[in-house]
C-alpha cells in the first residue's frame, strides 16, 4: 500500500517513513487515504482524551490531549497556520506575500494566529462531554478531507507540495474519501451535521480568501484549512454541549 504509507509519512509522526522512489504527484495520488490518516490521528486523541480525564481535570487533560495531536502530526499544519496568518494579511503584492510564506521565521500574526488557535481547540476539548469525543476523530478526519477539494483550486506557484498534490489529484478520490466525515458526521447526530456544515463554510471562507490574496492555493494554505476546520468542528461541538 505505497499510497498509505506515503499519506501517513507525509501527514504524521508515525515511523512509517517515506518510499525513496518518490514520483511527481505522489501526494495528490496518495489523497485518498487523507481521511483515513485524520481518523487514525483523532481515533489516538480519542483515546489519550478519555484517559486523560479520568487522571486530570478537565482543562489539564484537554492541553495534553493537545499536546499527543501537535505531536502525532509534527506541528506540520501548524506551520502552514502561522505562515498564512503572516502573509494573507500582509498589504503587499502577491509574489511577496508568497515569498513570506516561504519564510521560515515566524512572525507577530503568525504567533497570535498560533496561540488563538491552540487556545481555541484546548478550550474545546475541555468543553466536551464524554459523549462528545467521537467530535475529536471528526474534526480530525474532517480536517484532511477538506484538503481534497481545495486541491482542485488554482495553485499560487508551480512548486512546492501544492503543485505536487495537485498533479497526482483526482476527482474520484475526494467523493469515494467523503463516506468517512460523512459518515462520523451521522453517528453524532445533529450536532455532526452542524458542526461539518460550520467547517464547511469555514474552509470556503479561507479558500475564497486564498485565491483573493495569492491567486490560488500552496501548501501552507492545505494546513491553514486544516488548522482552522479542526478548531470550527471542537468548537461547534462543545458549542452545542454548553
Amino acid at each position: 500500500m505505497r499510497s498509505l504509507r506515503i499519506a501517513f509519512g507525509l501527514l504524521t509522526t508515525l515511523p512509517v517513513g517515506l518510499p525513496e522512489d518518490w514520483q511527481p504527484g505522489d501526494s495528490g495520488r496518495a489523497a485518498f487515504w487523507y481521511p483515513v490518516v485524520g481518523l487514525a490521528v483523532g481515533g489516538l486523541v480519542w483515546l489519550a482524551w478519555l484517559g486523560l480525564t479520568l487522571i486530570f481535570p478537565s482543562l489539564v487533560a484537554a492541553v495534553l490531549a493537545l499536546a499527543v495531536w501537535v505531536g502525532l502530526t509534527g506541528g506540520l499544519h501548524l506551520d502552514g497556520l502561522a505562515d498564512c496568518c503572516d502573509g494573507l494579511p500582509a498589504s503587499v503584492p502577491v509574489e511577496r506575500r508568497l515569498e513570506i510564506l516561504k519564510d521560515p521565521h515566524l512572525g507577530t500574526f503568525g504567533g497570535i494566529g498560533l496561540v488563538l488557535v491552540l487556545f481555541a481547540k484546548a478550550a474545546a476539548l475541555a468543553a466536551l462531554a464524554p459523549a462528545q469525543g467521537l467530535g475529536i476523530v471528526l474534526a480530525a478526519t474532517a480536517g484532511r478531507w477538506l484538503i481534497l477539494p481545495a486541491g482542485l483550486l488554482p495553485q499560487a506557484r508551480p512548486g512546492g507540495m501544492g503543485a505536487d498534490f495537485s498533479l497526482g489529484f483526482r476527482r474520484s478520490a475526494m467523493i469515494l474519501s467523503a463516506v468517512l466525515p460523512l459518515g462520523l458526521a451521522f453517528l453524532l447526530g445533529a450536532q455532526g451535521w452542524i458542526a461539518l456544515l460550520a467547517a464547511l463554510a469555514a474552509a470556503g471562507a479561507l479558500a475564497w480568501l486564498a485565491c483573493a490574496r495569492l491567486t490560488g492555493v500552496t501548501g501552507d494554505v492545505f494546513g491553514l484549512l486544516v488548522e482552522v476546520t479542526e478548531t470550527v468542528i471542537l468548537l461547534s461541538l462543545a458549542g452545542g454541549h454548553g
